[in-house]
């Protein structure tokens, strides 16, 4: 388990844990001498048992074990690891792309799925880092991007506050236009040339029925290294009254899935307004930071220290009489 562990951990100067085949030669070189001393039967005077106590090889072969420990713990810093810490993103862009099919108005999630939906996406918006651009595309049976990305707040506020519903369900069009509103991006003004990360979060409770197919628009935004958060929304008992008769509209959870698997991102659930705020938690952590490479050689040479001081206290032991 430690071996694979240490496989799976990366390094600066990973050419430098050739070090650790050392250990090895020294172990078996102790266990030859130790053997080799051991076939020698000699009869130990009284004066040489007070000072070599009974115990004494469990206490030898303790401290050899903790000192090839430290060895080998001082090799792995000597590497330099790696890890990777979460680090606030400055700069990035985050389309939230919304359901708007009149399966929306459905009242399963109170006051209902629109309206639920619009309090939270707000929230999730605001709460965005102020350097963020954000865009709002809204899909149905066609999609339009509503406002596009942009650092005014206020502007996709509004925006969302004024929804409204049409007929039809066309997710990998909304896909498509998301990835399109991508291309109006204003430029950093202190990096013009620099390209902002981006990510999608899609919103919606249905399957498509219409426009090009969703996995396909899901592919498209891998290619483009643009993620997709994806959050099934409502519960199987939600309904909608047409015509005067009631219509069944539960959430589609495998295509949600499969967008978000097809396209690097996560698939999230939410069955009320409540869950829904969590979830935009959840996916502001992870399109709000990114992944540094940063070093822990300390933690390792730490562990090196600890473990040299136990094989000195145990080489103490071996000499020591105590009361």
């Amino acid at each position: 388990m430690a071996t694979m562990t240490l496989l799976a951990m990366e390094f600066i100067a990973p050419q430098r844990l050739w070090a650790l085949a050392i250990i090895p030669v020294i172990a078996l070189l102790y266990v030859f001498l130790a053997g080799k001393g051991g076939t020698k039967k000699r009869p130990m005077s009284s004066r040489l048992q007070l000072v070599v106590p009974k115990d004494a090889a469990w206490k030898r072969h303790g401290a050899v074990l903790l000192a090839l420990l430290s060895l080998g713990a001082l090799i792995v810093a000597w590497a330099i690891p790696k890890d990777y810490t979460d680090k606030p993103r400055d700069r990035a862009t985050v389309v939230v792309a919304i359901d708007v099919s009149w399966s929306m108005e459905a009242e399963d999630v109170n006051p209902s799925r629109l309206k639920a939906a619009q309090a939270s996406a707000k929230e999730f918006v605001n709460s965005l880092p102020e350097r963020f651009n954000v865009a709002l595309v809204t899909f149905a049976g066609t999609a339009d991007i509503a406002v596009p990305p942009t650092v005014d707040r206020g502007a996709v506020d509004r925006a969302i506050g004024a929804l409204e519903l049409a007929p039809s369900t066309a997710v990998g069009e909304g896909i498509y236009k998301s990835i399109d509103s991508l291309k109006l991006v204003p430029p950093d003004p202190n990096d013009p040339e620099a390209v902002a990360p981006a990510a999608i979060v899609l919103l919606s409770d249905g399957a498509t029925n219409i426009g090009r197919s969703s996995a396909g628009a899901a592919q498209k935004a891998k290619d483009d290294g643009v993620p997709i958060y994806t959050i099934a929304y409502g519960t199987d008992d939600g309904y909608v009254v047409q015509d005067g008769q009631r219509q069944r509209v539960s959430v589609d959870h495998y295509e949600m899935s499969e967008i978000a698997r097809i396209s690097g991102g996560k698939k999230y659930s939410a069955e009320s307004s409540g869950q829904l705020t969590e979830v935009y938690d959840a996916i502001r952590e992870s399109v709000g930071t990114e992944k540094v490479p940063a070093e822990i050689t300390d933690r390792y040479a730490g562990l090196a220290i600890i473990f040299a001081v136990l094989s000195a206290l145990g080489v103490i032991s071996l000499g020591a009489r105590w009361p």
